[in-house]
């Protein structure tokens, strides 16, 4: 299946199993959302799919209403840089809801949000904002790779009783195929994915950044290096101990990811890094980032993206120590 299918595939093996389950959002319903992924459901499932205004406050408000009304909701925001309008209901409001009713309601609510560059998109549709959410107690973060991982990984979100962001790289919708279940398929949260074993070095990601590293991790084979790549599926729980174990075997690694920078999650990849693995690192934790200024026209986004090229010198230099 494609990245694009494995999601539908997963929408309606859920739909199917708990008729609780329905999907809101823009476009959704008859023109089967901005990439088309939910193409279809609104016939199938007639009452069960519905066309939100363009409002993303409202979409996860509303969301959250359902829940505690006993609806099982998935919420599509059109671009994760949109959630920036919705900010106020996704903290304060689905991510509290739990703690605030004292484990009386649950907000068991999915959003799914393309994100991440690579598709030339204009302003706010290609920002990776994943980390500003990290800091959201009470929100889960996915961030599948691969198609197999897609289906289990939103079949885990929709199940799971907690408010779940689910986040998918639009680069990889149609671009990207791979043997996915066709029967019931669930990827568990908080277990990273060793994609490529190696000894000399750990190139950690997630998203497509992973297939970056690991063409990365090919060129540097080629060279005479043994290097691991580590998807980490899931920032919000992560698997720290998995983590620690692959950067551990190598004692050295470099983190990729789209976002920013400065304040961006591999920031906190390394801290973990330097408390839990810090006997074990003969390097500094290398970044490769994007660089901390706003997204870029799309005829400039290369330039500011993660590239194989950039993993290759962060990896080269980290190696030399």
């Amino acid at each position: 299946m494609s990245f694009l299918e494995a999601i539908r595939s997963a929408l309606i093996s859920e739909m199917e199993r708990d008729d609780r389950v329905v999907i809101f959002g823009m476009d959704v319903g008859k023109l089967g959302g901005v990439f088309r992924v939910t193409r279809g459901l609104q016939e199938r499932f007639p009452n069960r799919v519905f066309d939100a205004p363009l409002a993303e406050g409202a979409i996860v408000g509303a969301s959250l209403g359902m829940a505690i009304g006993g609806l099982v909701p998935v919420a599509e925001i059109q671009f994760l840089g949109f959630t920036h309008q919705a900010f106020h209901q996704i903290g304060p409001q689905l991510g509290r809801y739990r703690s605030r009713s004292r484990g009386r309601f649950h907000a068991q609510v999915t959003i799914r949000a393309p994100f991440g560059g690579g598709t030339r998109t204009p302003e706010f549709h290609g920002d990776s904002i994943e980390s500003q959410f990290t800091q959201t107690p009470g929100i889960k973060i996915v961030c599948p790779a691969f198609p197999d991982d897609a289906k289990g990984l939103l079949t885990e979100a929709i199940r799971d009783p907690d408010p779940v962001l689910f986040l998918e790289p639009q680069r990889l919708y149609r671009g990207l195929r791979g043997d996915v279940p066709t029967g019931e398929h669930t990827v568990p949260f908080g277990r990273s994915r060793l994609v490529r074993s190696g000894s000399d070095l750990t190139l950690v990601a997630w998203s497509a950044a992973v297939h970056l590293c690991q063409k990365a991790a090919q060129q540097l084979e080629n060279e005479g290096a043994s290097v691991s790549v580590l998807d980490l599926r899931t920032l919000i729980p992560l698997d720290v101990e998995g983590l620690v174990n692959v950067v551990s075997k190598s004692g050295k690694a470099v983190v990729v990811h789209e976002a920013p920078l400065t304040g961006g999650f591999g920031a906190e990849i390394v801290a973990t890094l330097q408390r839990e693995a810090f006997m074990s690192l003969d390097a500094p934790v290398e970044r490769v980032a994007a660089p901390d200024v706003p997204y870029p026209p799309g005829s400039l986004e290369d330039h500011f993206l993660p590239s194989v090229s950039r993993i290759l010198a962060a990896a080269r230099r980290t190696l030399e120590f």
